[in-house]
């Protein structure tokens, strides 16, 4: 079965242009065979979600020595040094 063949018109700056052509005269095709081979591997690549979810499992995988019993309680939180060298909020003191 004949695949159908979509055309494509694209405006390209004259220095890419000239880029384009040699590269693909150093590669012994056409720019539009350069342009279907790129246009082609889109498909291919991992996409931005995937990409962030294998990141994801990465870190995930590389956390060891996280215990959620180990959590500081609240008073234990907000029992900060710094906290205490401020005036408290509300209470009219700058």
């Amino acid at each position: 079965m004949k695949q159908t063949v979509k055309k494509v018109t694209i405006s390209l700056p004259n220095d890419v242009y000239r880029t384009a052509c040699l590269r693909a005269a150093e590669r012994n095709t056409t720019v539009s065979a350069l342009v279907h081979d790129f246009l082609g591997s889109l498909g291919h690549d991992e996409s931005d979600l995937e990409r962030r979810r294998r990141l994801q499992h990465r870190v995930i995988a590389g956390i060891r020595s996280f215990q959620g019993c180990n959590r500081l309680t609240r008073a234990q939180v907000h029992d900060r040094p710094l906290l205490h060298q401020h005036p408290a909020r509300g209470s009219g003191q700058v």
